[in-house]
């Protein structure tokens, strides 16, 4: 049996060394465990909250994506997208809304922090704070509820939050009598919860106090660690290994036997000059393959862009249905009659009046071009990759609408369709639930393609 485990990184920031130990290391290990069903996404509803940066935004998710899948991320083990991609987890965040108690809200930690801070310096208690801070633990439980995750890896400061997504799911599934969402839990590893910055206060963003992971190559990574705060110990004189931010660092990186050998060289007297350098040299020895691929990724924006694509209908194939079902719970039911089409009824022969299959072209939010092709009926059969010129995907249409099957390679993987042309993924449906559902959907675009065709 698997276990479904769901992680994230806020998109305002450079990573670090402390989102890489903390949170990107384990996640990718996890992934690679028979047992992990593994989701992992770019939280940028979450960046909006903190940041009001547009071009900060745009190029944090392009690095934070680049930077998992340089550390080994395999998107065709686990689902991999942006939280802006799947339109059902705002829409969950707001039935969610409207179960939450506002004294639940009242009481998390970053909106206490914020009106604490006012009320210290004099100012009214909500003055600065947004609705999105105060909303912020509800979008987070929209997050994991979604996809009925498991298992959430988080600091022990996001422990609060996890617990407001039980209190709502189970809220939720108490209201409307039906056990609509896994209750998930905290996943905490102790020893790598947490990573010292310069400072020796917690590595964050906010501190200032990170220690890049990627950005300004090797250079920028060892003058920074040069710069990491120490005690007045002289060279000859005995380190205490357990109060200096080198020693965490270092351990979270090394073997037992490299971290009882630096210890020692601590007791021992080792130059805090000296001890940054072994500390530069075990990090980088770890790091400098992961920037190689980094840079290699990070010079492909559309190839990102295509994998998370791809991750997105993956998770929407898991979030779509249980919204349904949620809508249909909140009396939200369609009023449109179902019809039901007789197994005797002889096949329509499609006339020049009748609906056709079709292609519709649209602009992304990250400005590609992309392409969604229709059955008669407006079911959605593919999604194509993107494309940075538009005329290059009006080609592609054109190349399918003359193709037919016989022209395209049709790949089925994983429960989703591939369409392929010069031996290129170029479109793709969503992941179905079943083999037999896939199986009525290939059956379906190959009669789409076919009746296209025989229209060129």
């Amino acid at each position: 049996m698997q276990t479904r485990v769901l992680t994230g990184i806020t998109t305002t920031g450079t990573p670090h060394l402390g989102n890489y130990v903390g949170a990107i290391r384990p996640a990718v290990e996890a992934s690679k465990r028979d047992d992990v069903d593994a989701f992992y996404f770019m939280a940028d509803y979450h960046a909006l909250i903190k940041s009001d940066d547009a071009d900060r935004i745009e190029r944090s998710r392009l690095e934070i994506a680049a930077t998992w899948l340089a550390a080994g991320l395999d998107p065709q083990r686990v689902t991999f997208y942006r939280q802006s991609d799947v339109p059902e987890i705002p829409e969950l965040t707001w039935f969610l809304t409207c179960v939450a108690a506002k004294g639940m809200l009242n009481r998390a930690h970053a909106y206490k922090a914020a009106v604490d801070r006012n009320t210290e310096t004099g100012e009214d208690a909500d003055a600065g704070i947004n609705a999105g801070l105060y909303m912020y633990p509800v979008l987070m439980a929209a997050d994991i509820l979604a996809f009925d995750a498991n298992k959430v890896p988080v600091g022990r400061d996001q422990i609060q939050h996890i617990e407001m997504a039980r209190d709502l799911g189970q809220r939720f599934n108490h209201i409307h009598g039906r056990e609509f969402f896994v209750l998930p839990e905290a996943l905490i590893e102790e020893q790598v919860a947490t990573l010292p910055g310069m400072d020796g206060r917690k590595m964050s963003k906010s501190y200032d106090n990170t220690i890049p992971l990627f950005a300004g190559g090797k250079k920028q990574l060892r003058e920074t660690i040069m710069r990491i705060v120490t005690d007045s110990s002289l060279p000859g004189e005995p380190k205490d290994p357990d109060s200096s931010a080198l020693f965490t660092i270092f351990r979270a990186f090394a073997s037992e036997v490299e971290t009882a050998a630096f210890r020692k060289a601590l007791l021992d007297g080792i130059g805090w000059g000296d001890a940054k350098q072994v500390l530069y040299e075990r990090i980088e020895s770890d790091v400098a393959p992961m920037r190689e691929r980094y840079e290699a990724l990070i010079a492909d924006p559309i190839g990102i862009e295509t994998i998370l694509q791809q991750g997105a209908l993956k998770a929407r194939a898991i979030a779509t249905p249980k919204m349904a079902a949620l809508r249909d719970a909140l009396g939200l039911r369609s009023a449109s009659p179902v019809v039901h089409v007789s197994k005797a009824s002889p096949p329509q022969v499609a006339t020049k009046s009748s609906k056709m299959p079709r292609f519709a072209s649209f602009r992304d939010v990250d400005g590609s071009f992309r392409f969604r092709l229709f059955s008669a009926e407006g079911e959605e059969l593919l999604l194509s990759v993107p494309f940075a010129d538009p005329k290059a995907g009006g080609v592609l249409q054109k190349r399918i609408k003359a193709a037919g099957t016989d022209g395209v390679v049709l790949q089925v993987d994983a429960l989703r369709i591939v369409l392929e042309l010069d031996g290129e993924p170029v479109a793709s449906s969503t992941h179905y639930h079943d083999e037999l559902t896939c199986e009525a959907a290939l059956s379906q675009l190959r009669q789409a393609l076919d009746q296209l065709a025989a229209q060129a």
